[in-house]
Protein backbone atom coordinates (compact mmCIF):
# COMPACT_ATOMS: atom_id res chain seq x y z
CA UNK A 1 0.00 0.00 0.00
CA UNK A 2 2.91 2.20 -0.86
CA UNK A 3 3.78 3.20 3.21
CA UNK A 4 0.02 3.55 4.16
CA UNK A 5 -0.87 2.92 7.61
CA UNK A 6 -4.62 1.77 8.68
CA UNK A 7 -6.58 4.22 10.80
CA UNK A 8 -9.42 4.05 12.87
CA UNK A 9 -10.99 7.21 13.05
CA UNK A 10 -14.78 8.09 15.20
CA UNK A 11 -15.74 11.63 13.28
CA UNK A 12 -18.17 13.31 14.62
CA UNK A 13 -19.94 9.82 15.72
CA UNK A 14 -19.31 8.13 12.18
CA UNK A 15 -16.45 5.25 12.53
CA UNK A 16 -14.15 5.20 9.44
CA UNK A 17 -11.46 3.01 8.58
CA UNK A 18 -9.26 4.56 6.88
CA UNK A 19 -5.29 3.76 4.69
CA UNK A 20 -3.29 7.39 4.95
CA UNK A 21 0.18 8.68 3.71
CA UNK A 22 1.54 9.34 7.52
CA UNK A 23 2.92 12.46 6.17
CA UNK A 24 -1.12 13.04 5.72
CA UNK A 25 -2.75 16.05 8.49
CA UNK A 26 -5.49 15.61 10.22
CA UNK A 27 -6.95 18.50 8.41
CA UNK A 28 -6.34 17.33 4.89
CA UNK A 29 -7.67 14.01 6.23
CA UNK A 30 -11.01 15.78 7.42
CA UNK A 31 -11.43 17.91 3.94
CA UNK A 32 -10.10 15.84 1.19
CA UNK A 33 -10.94 11.64 2.43
CA UNK A 34 -13.77 12.42 4.17
CA UNK A 35 -15.90 15.56 2.43
CA UNK A 36 -15.79 17.46 5.57
CA UNK A 37 -15.08 20.91 4.29
CA UNK A 38 -15.96 23.12 7.39
CA UNK A 39 -12.80 22.79 8.86
CA UNK A 40 -10.86 25.43 6.79
CA UNK A 41 -7.12 25.86 6.28
CA UNK A 42 -5.64 29.30 6.88
CA UNK A 43 -2.55 29.06 7.76
CA UNK A 44 -1.30 25.74 7.45
CA UNK A 45 1.27 26.25 10.18
CA UNK A 46 -0.90 26.22 13.14
CA UNK A 47 -1.03 29.91 13.81
CA UNK A 48 -4.46 30.73 13.03
CA UNK A 49 -6.60 28.71 14.75
CA UNK A 50 -9.52 28.11 11.49
CA UNK A 51 -8.64 24.73 11.46
CA UNK A 52 -8.89 24.29 15.44
CA UNK A 53 -11.27 20.72 15.99
CA UNK A 54 -11.73 18.64 19.33
CA UNK A 55 -10.10 15.58 19.76
CA UNK A 56 -11.03 13.37 22.90
CA UNK A 57 -12.58 16.80 24.19
CA UNK A 58 -9.46 19.08 23.62
CA UNK A 59 -8.63 21.63 20.81
CA UNK A 60 -5.99 20.90 17.91
CA UNK A 61 -4.87 22.42 15.19
CA UNK A 62 -5.54 20.09 12.50
CA UNK A 63 -3.22 21.34 10.44
CA UNK A 64 -0.25 20.36 12.64
CA UNK A 65 -1.59 16.91 13.64
CA UNK A 66 -0.61 13.85 12.22
CA UNK A 67 -4.37 11.54 11.01
CA UNK A 68 -2.36 8.67 12.41
CA UNK A 69 -1.59 10.05 15.44
CA UNK A 70 -5.50 10.12 15.86
CA UNK A 71 -5.92 6.32 15.79
CA UNK A 72 -9.25 5.45 17.59
CA UNK A 73 -9.90 8.64 18.93
CA UNK A 74 -12.83 10.81 19.25
CA UNK A 75 -12.67 13.83 16.50
CA UNK A 76 -15.65 16.54 16.30
CA UNK A 77 -15.28 19.17 13.92
CA UNK A 78 -17.52 21.35 13.20
CA UNK A 79 -20.32 19.22 10.86
CA UNK A 80 -21.15 18.23 14.58
CA UNK A 81 -21.64 21.64 16.43
CA UNK A 82 -25.60 21.85 15.81
CA UNK A 83 -25.71 18.80 17.39
CA UNK A 84 -23.14 19.79 20.08
CA UNK A 85 -24.44 20.07 24.04
CA UNK A 86 -23.10 24.00 23.76
CA UNK A 87 -22.35 24.25 19.88
CA UNK A 88 -25.70 25.24 18.89
CA UNK A 89 -25.82 27.85 21.16
CA UNK A 90 -21.75 29.21 20.47
CA UNK A 91 -24.17 29.58 16.73
CA UNK A 92 -26.35 31.10 17.62
CA UNK A 93 -24.69 33.49 20.37
CA UNK A 94 -22.10 34.59 17.43
CA UNK A 95 -25.71 35.30 15.34
CA UNK A 96 -27.10 36.99 18.01
CA UNK A 97 -23.56 39.17 18.83
CA UNK A 98 -22.48 39.66 14.91
CA UNK A 99 -19.07 37.22 15.71
CA UNK A 100 -18.24 36.55 12.55
CA UNK A 101 -17.69 38.54 9.36
CA UNK A 102 -16.18 37.00 6.78
CA UNK A 103 -16.69 33.51 8.27
CA UNK A 104 -13.67 31.90 7.12
CA UNK A 105 -12.22 31.25 10.92
CA UNK A 106 -15.71 30.72 12.11
CA UNK A 107 -15.79 26.93 12.61
CA UNK A 108 -11.94 27.24 14.69
CA UNK A 109 -13.26 29.64 16.67
CA UNK A 110 -16.77 27.80 17.31
CA UNK A 111 -14.51 24.84 18.38
CA UNK A 112 -12.20 26.59 20.27
CA UNK A 113 -14.89 27.94 22.38
CA UNK A 114 -16.46 24.31 23.35
CA UNK A 115 -12.89 23.28 24.12
CA UNK A 116 -12.24 26.57 26.19
CA UNK A 117 -15.27 26.62 27.95
CA UNK A 118 -14.63 23.21 29.07
CA UNK A 119 -10.74 24.05 30.13
CA UNK A 120 -12.51 26.53 31.96
CA UNK A 121 -15.10 24.22 33.63
CA UNK A 122 -12.23 21.99 34.84
CA UNK A 123 -10.42 24.53 36.91
CA UNK A 124 -7.53 24.99 34.10
CA UNK A 125 -6.09 28.52 34.00
CA UNK A 126 -4.78 30.63 31.68
CA UNK A 127 -1.88 33.18 31.49
CA UNK A 128 -4.13 36.01 33.10
CA UNK A 129 -5.68 34.14 35.92
CA UNK A 130 -4.20 35.98 38.96
CA UNK A 131 -6.02 33.38 41.82
CA UNK A 132 -4.76 29.98 40.88
CA UNK A 133 -6.50 29.29 44.22
CA UNK A 134 -9.69 29.39 42.82
CA UNK A 135 -11.66 28.97 39.05
CA UNK A 136 -11.08 32.06 37.45
CA UNK A 137 -14.26 34.26 36.24
CA UNK A 138 -14.47 34.46 32.39
CA UNK A 139 -13.92 38.43 32.44
CA UNK A 140 -12.73 39.75 28.21
CA UNK A 141 -9.43 39.59 28.97
CA UNK A 142 -9.57 35.85 30.49
CA UNK A 143 -11.53 34.96 27.25
CA UNK A 144 -9.30 36.77 24.91
CA UNK A 145 -6.41 35.20 26.73
CA UNK A 146 -8.17 32.05 26.13
CA UNK A 147 -8.88 32.37 22.52
CA UNK A 148 -5.50 33.47 21.84
CA UNK A 149 -5.05 30.85 19.05
CA UNK A 150 -7.91 31.94 16.88
CA UNK A 151 -7.31 34.79 15.27
CA UNK A 152 -10.05 36.69 13.27
CA UNK A 153 -8.76 39.03 9.90
CA UNK A 154 -12.27 40.86 10.11
CA UNK A 155 -11.75 41.92 13.71
CA UNK A 156 -14.82 40.33 15.14
CA UNK A 157 -13.30 39.81 19.04
CA UNK A 158 -15.73 41.86 20.61
CA UNK A 159 -18.98 39.96 18.81
CA UNK A 160 -16.75 36.78 19.50
CA UNK A 161 -16.44 37.89 23.17
CA UNK A 162 -19.48 38.77 23.95
CA UNK A 163 -20.81 35.48 22.03
CA UNK A 164 -18.89 33.43 24.71
CA UNK A 165 -19.70 35.69 27.92
CA UNK A 166 -23.49 34.64 26.53
CA UNK A 167 -22.81 31.12 26.56
CA UNK A 168 -20.71 31.02 29.55
CA UNK A 169 -23.76 32.76 31.59
CA UNK A 170 -20.83 35.57 32.66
Amino acid sequence: MNGHIPIHLDVNGRVHDLSLDPRTSLLDCLREHLGLTGTKKGCDQGACGACTVLLDGERVNSCLTPAVQCDGMEIVTIEAMADHELGGQVQQAFLTHDGFQCGYCTSGQICSIIGMLAEHRDGRPSAVTEDLTRPAPLTGAEIRERMAGNLCRCGAYNGIVAAIREVAGA
